[in-house]
This record gives C-alpha cells, sequence and structure tokens, in this order.
C-alpha cells in the first residue's frame, strides 16, 4: 500500500487528490507545520534527507518531489480509471502540451508565488522600528519590479491556454491539471487571479467540482486553497 507524508496546507494535498482519481489503495501520515515558523515538522527528516512533503512509500521507494510523484503514480497505477489516459499519447501533440504544464507548474508558476509569501514574512516580521522602513521599502521595490509583473503575465498565459477547453490539456483530466492545481489556486487565494479570467475561473471550478477532488479536501486536514466562498 502507498503511504502519503502529507503536511497541512501544502503541495501534498494535490497527491491525495491524484490518488483518489486513480483508485489506488493508500493511507495518511498527517503533519502539522510548527506554529511559529510554518515550516514543516523535522519528523519529515527521519522520511527522506531533505525533509519536504508530499513524500510517498511505495513498497522499497521512497520518493519526494510533487512532480515525479505523479509521474511515478500515473505510469504505474492509471488504468483508465477516470475514462481518458492521465497521460496523453507519446508522440501527440497532447503530450507536448502536457509536458510543458508539468513543468511550468514548478518551474516557472511556483517560484513567484513563494517569492511573493516570503516577501510578505519579510513585511510581517518584527524589527526594530527604524528598520521598517527600509525593509517595506525593499519589499515593495522587488514586488514592483519582479514578483507582481511575473505573476499576472503568467497568470494571462493560463488564461489564454485555458481558451476553449476545460482542462490544460483538451477537455479530460491529465497529471497536468493535477500539478497546476496548487500554483493557480494559491495565486486565487492571494492574488485574487480569477478576477477578471474566467477562463481560469472556470478551470478552478471544474477541478473543485470533482468528487475525487472533494474526497481528498475532505482528508486532507487544514486547506486555505481550496473552493473559495
Amino acid at each position: 500500500m502507498i503511504t502519503i507524508h502529507h503536511l497541512e496546507q501544502s503541495r501534498s494535498m494535490r497527491i491525495l487528490w491524484l490518488l483518489e482519481e486513480l483508485g489506488a489503495p493508500y493511507q495518511i501520515k498527517h503533519y502539522q507545520r510548527d506554529p511559529v515558523t510554518s515550516l514543516a515538522p523535522p519528523e519529515l527528516l527521519q522520511v527522506h534527507p531533505l525533509g519536504k512533503s508530499p513524500i510517498i512509500e511505495d513498497g522499497d521507494i521512497t520518493l519526494p518531489e510533487t512532480g515525479a510523484i505523479v509521474e511515478y503514480l500515473i505510469g504505474k497505477y492509471d488504468q483508465g480509471q477516470i475514462g481518458a489516459p492521465m497521460r496523453p499519447e507519446r508522440g501527440s501533440r497532447e503530450e507536448v502540451d502536457y509536458l510543458h504544464w508539468i513543468h511550468f507548474a514548478e518551474g516557472t508558476a511556483m517560484p513567484p508565488l513563494v517569492m511573493s509569501l516570503v516577501m510578505s514574512k519579510v513585511s510581517e516580521a518584527k524589527m526594530p522600528f527604524f528598520a521598517k522602513p527600509i525593509a517595506n521599502g525593499i519589499v515593495q521595490r522587488v514586488r514592483g519590479a519582479v514578483i507582481d509583473r511575473n505573476i499576472q503575465t503568467q497568470l494571462d498565459f493560463v488564461e489564454k491556454s485555458l481558451e476553449g477547453h476545460d482542462y490544460m490539456v483538451g477537455n479530460h483530466l491529465t497529471g497536468a491539471d493535477i500539478l497546476m492545481g496548487f500554483p493557480l489556486e494559491a495565486a486565487a487565494a492571494r492574488a485574487g487571479a480569477a478576477q477578471g479570467r474566467p477562463n481560469l475561473k472556470r478551470f478552478l471550478a471544474t477541478i473543485h467540482a470533482r468528487p475525487a477532488y472533494l474526497r481528498a479536501l475532505k482528508k486532507a486536514g487544514p486547506y486555505d486553497f481550496g473552493p473559495q466562498d
């Protein structure tokens, strides 16, 4: 049986969702973030030297990295449970789009979102009163020059790419949707990504309505990036 080491409020929600879609047998080991630092607890270091989540164990395999986990699980456990393969046929145009999005999710979409979160932590950090204006000035410069511009450009690109179809690659769920779900959820929750972007808003509503997603959400524990009121 697969074991997923799941950290609350994290990208590992995607792996729970994928496992529910695949119908693969699994168990969850839950971990809570440190209440002060928001970092993963040291117990995860006992599972893998990086101490990150998600991590899965499957027999004698221990595998971190969300993208690698998605590819591994689809390759081993996808038997057409959702009516279509979650990885497009090799050599097809759909496979090209699939490869683009599964690498875009972590390689392009996530870095500015993480930078934005770090900048927020800097603004909120306790420091001498005379240092606060300097720190806030640096944060605003970095946001304006790099972070916010990149996020908006990427969201506009996703919005245009979703025109005319329900999912990232055509009209059925693939691993690309599993991986793209979190950065788009995070952008919607933190940066109002869905405002003025009807295709992106529709995509999020579509994945949030999937029964497998809802089952995963129920099992995940605290998760602030799901369906927004």
